[in-house]
């Protein structure tokens, strides 16, 4: 038995998306005439808030065209330092858009300092790179942003002239952990990047949503890099179906990621990072001399997650209740013998 705990953005398509893909009604997207795209899009925006949406081939890209339609060459976005924005998306705003992006470190609760990021914000001095977008990410790390967080993120923002980003690649299991439409939370912002293929279940794609003239704007972009697409209905009808069918099931990914917390978090060597799991993500830490053979050992009897000392588990909509009393039990037992 193989439980893959490297990411949700392993799951496959169900049987029935597979159908509705295969079914979909398509044309040519770059010309404006897929019905398919066109209603994801439609759809998405007015269930997150916003006047108008534009699908793209990833989260990447999503993030990428928002930050481009943004910012001009010389501008400034201020960001979390292990966001995926920043961190994990190749450099493309600076590379692709010469964005220079001001990290900042995050506190515990995956927040960004409010003081720290007015403080950040450059003067009109033309020795700066204009401060032109604050860019957050909910969830990050597994945590949920407080509402009232992100509020008063919004009011700084504003006050600042800020445009106000949100890389929301989970922000449906951040809606399902706090029981609020996902509205409540994507309508503060000025744009928003949602992720499809992650727990949602999709294959492919993620929607950036915003005013129209933003995403009149990031469809430029999008063709410019790469990423005008033709037939591209089969996917954004399993994007449909995700998104009228799989949000409410997030639910039990985030419980069936607190039961192998809480099942583990006794273990002598190993310690559960804050406890448990606010979403679908276990954070474990474990002597960094020691991990790779502990890593090595789980997976070799079928249990895998990644990481070096500090070890990320996500349970996603393909790991049932077997796979999760799996998983606790090759944990368990090499924890004991390992660690």
């Amino acid at each position: 038995m193989i439980v893959d705990l490297r990411s949700d953005t392993l799951t496959k398509p169900c049987s029935v998306m597979r159908t509705v893909m295969a079914k979909a009604e398509v044309g040519d997207d770059v010309f404006g005439e897929d019905p398919t795209v066109c209603e994801l899009e439609s759809y998405l925006a007015e269930l997150a808030g916003h006047e108008a949406g534009l699908f793209c081939a990833s989260g990447t890209q999503s993030n990428l065209v928002a930050l481009l339609s943004h910012c001009q060459r010389g501008d400034e976005y201020i960001v979390g330092q292990n966001a995926h924005t920043y961190r994990y998306e190749a450099g493309g705003a600076a590379v692709l858009g010469s964005i220079q992006p001001q990290p900042l470190e995050h506190e515990s609760d995956g927040s960004i300092c409010l003081h720290k990021i007015q403080a950040s914000i450059k003067a009109d001095d033309f020795h700066f790179a204009k401060s032109r977008l604050l860019a957050l990410e909910n969830t990050i790390g597994g945590k949920v942003l407080p509402m009232s967080y992100l509020r008063q993120a919004k009011t700084l923002a504003t006050s600042n002239n800020l445009q106000f980003h949100l890389d929301g690649a989970r922000v449906f299991n951040a809606a399902v952990a706090i029981n609020k439409p996902v509205s409540e939370i994507t309508g503060l912002f000025d744009s928003v990047s949602i992720c499809l293929s992650k727990g949602l279940g999709c294959p492919v794609g993620s929607v950036l949503v915003g005013t129209r003239d933003l995403i009149e704007e990031a469809r430029r972009w999008r063709k410019m890099v790469g990423g005008g697409m033709r037939q591209a209905g089969m996917l954004a009808a399993a994007g449909l179906y995700a998104l009228k069918n799989n949000v409410a099931s997030l639910k039990n990914d985030h419980e069936r990621a607190q039961v192998i917390a809480s099942s583990i978090c006794d273990i002598p060597g190993l310690s559960v990072r804050d406890g448990g799991a606010q979403t679908n993500m276990i954070f474990l830490e474990v002597d960094p001399e020691r991990s790779d053979l502990f890593l090595k050992a789980c997976k070799e009897q079928g249990v895998l997650f990644t990481g070096h000392g500090i070890l990320r588990l996500v349970v996603h909509r393909d790991i049932d209740d077997q796979g999760v009393t799996h998983a606790v039990n090759i944990i368990s037992s090499n924890a004991s013998k390992l660690l």
